[in-house]
């Protein structure tokens, strides 16, 4: 089964003549356009665009397809399956977005993953933002915190807490705190959103359903997770992030749990995929294995702090 990211460029540059115009469209470059459609007539195996300098017109074959596949995402996947010569075994270029903190977690079981599914390409992209799926040809996203576009679904994985930290040198030179409020004794690592440009604050609470703002001293402010994790880890403060993002550091010792009664909910982690009658064949194998991996691994226990 093709890539939605083939078709699209495809689709795209059929209604605008022309490989740059489908680009701005689809938020990619022309080169990435003209590849993925180039891709697509080697895997159908047939010509679909006469080219010029000037324009893109399209050829019988490629008229005969477009007329096939028309706007309506089911009909892409039907369409494909009318042409194709896929013998059934999950294959193709398998597009992932995740954020970089899981590369801890799911590249170790890529040989396992590879070693089922041979004839998938795993093209898996860690980046801290909310993809659009469909627009930017995904199959698959893990994260949290996506507006379900139309034709996405979430499926969740785990509850997600965030929780403070520091290093065991840091703390030992300090008095620790028994509430969130205490945290402002302390030097803080705070985070600056991306998205807002603002100050990232938690409210904490606890499992008698006490609430309490976390209130940090800005000491050092950075807007990566991962360099908040490294700051932590030089003994420069106590941050805040999810679990995910510093688990295999506390299940080491190398850092520590600040105030280990207290968290903050952050929603849930998830899958997210297009939903389409007919499945790829990479992208439901995909689904499969990371929902397996996380109940064998304990996954959705240990992110949210229920470790050690």
């Amino acid at each position: 089964m093709e890539t939605l990211a083939n078709l699209e460029s495809f689709v795209r540059s059929a209604e605008s003549g022309s490989f740059s115009a489908a680009a701005r469209r689809l938020a990619l470059t022309p080169a990435a356009v003209s590849r993925n459609v180039a891709m697509l007539e080697r895997n159908l195996g047939v010509r679909l665009f006469h080219r010029s300098t000037r324009k893109l017109t399209l050829t019988e074959a490629g008229e005969a397809f477009l007329n096939a596949i028309g706007d309506n995402l089911e009909a892409l996947q039907t369409a494909i399956a009318a042409v194709s010569t896929d013998d059934g075994q999950p294959a193709g270029v398998l597009k992932v977005s995740l954020a970089p903190s899981f590369a801890d977690y799911l590249l170790p079981l890529l040989p396992e993953f590879l070693q089922r599914y041979p004839r998938v390409r795993p093209e898996w992209h860690f980046e801290n933002r909310a993809v659009d799926l469909i627009a930017e040809g995904y199959d698959a996203a893990i994260g949290g915190g996506f507006e379900l576009a139309p034709g996405v679904v979430a499926r969740t994985l785990t509850p997600l807490h965030i929780i403070a930290f520091a290093s065991p040198g840091y703390l030992a030179r300090h008095t620790l705190p028994t509430d969130p409020s205490g945290l402002i004794e302390l030097d803080g690592i705070a985070m600056r959103s991306l998205s807002s440009g603002r100050i990232r604050t938690w409210n904490m609470r606890n499992a008698q359903g006490d609430e309490m703002a976390a209130a940090m001293r800005e000491t050092i402010v950075v807007n990566d997770p991962i360099a908040v994790r490294e700051a932590a880890r030089l003994g420069l403060g106590v941050a805040m992030l999810a679990v995910p993002d510093v688990l295999p550091w506390l299940e080491s010792g190398e850092l520590v749990r600040v105030l280990p009664d207290w968290w903050t909910d952050a929603g849930a982690l998830s899958l997210y995929y297009p939903s389409r009658k007919l499945m790829p064949g990479k992208t439901r194998s995909f689904i499969d294995f990371v929902v397996e991996a996380f109940e064998r691994e304990g996954y959705a226990r240990r992110f949210a702090g229920g470790w050690g």
